[in-house]
């Protein structure tokens, strides 16, 4: 595998991994009135781009190794 590629799926799967996790820890929506505080989050979407992450990392590691 070319080198350039494997930087780019590195760089790629570390962002992806990151923003995965970012959106699994971070709300989406919140509310605050005084005593109650209701929070809201949705994570499909973050567990499906953590695994891309995952996913393009093991690629750029592995990929073109004789």
């Amino acid at each position: 595998m070319n080198k350039q590629v494997k930087s780019i799926l590195l760089i790629v799967g570390v962002v992806l991994l990151i923003y995965g996790i970012y959106t699994l820890i971070m709300p989406e929506a919140s509310l605050d009135l005084g005593i109650v505080k209701v929070e809201e989050q949705d994570n499909t979407n973050a567990y499906i781009t953590i695994v891309l992450g995952i996913i393009a990392l093991a690629v750029s590691l592995v990929g073109g190794k004789k």
